[in-house]
């Protein structure tokens, strides 16, 4: 695993921390076929993202405490418009 705090890993929980996210809508926008690429895994391993499940409402992404105070050290607002992640179609363009 590389660093938790690695500068895609904070761009990925500064953006799930801007709003509610969705598990599909993360997804989405941040996973990845490269296998050396492991934003997602290295955020959940870090602590710094839980997945979330309420009644009645898709499965969701949330910020712990860990993510928080990671973004916190890094000088990084999550109440700050995120950067939000390149479109696949606009990647490949």
């Amino acid at each position: 695993m590389t660093d938790p705090t690695s500068s895609l890993v904070l761009d990925l929980v500064e953006w799930v921390a801007a709003r509610p996210r969705t598990y599909a809508e993360v997804m989405e926008a941040w996973r990845t076929s490269c296998p050396r690429l492991t934003v997602w895994e290295d955020a959940l391993d870090g602590g710094l993202l839980i997945r979330t499940a309420l009644p009645g409402a898709p499965p969701g992404v949330a910020v712990t405490r860990a993510g928080f105070d990671a973004l916190a050290r890094a000088g990084r607002s999550p109440l700050a418009p995120a950067r939000r992640p390149m479109s696949r179609a606009a990647a490949s363009a």
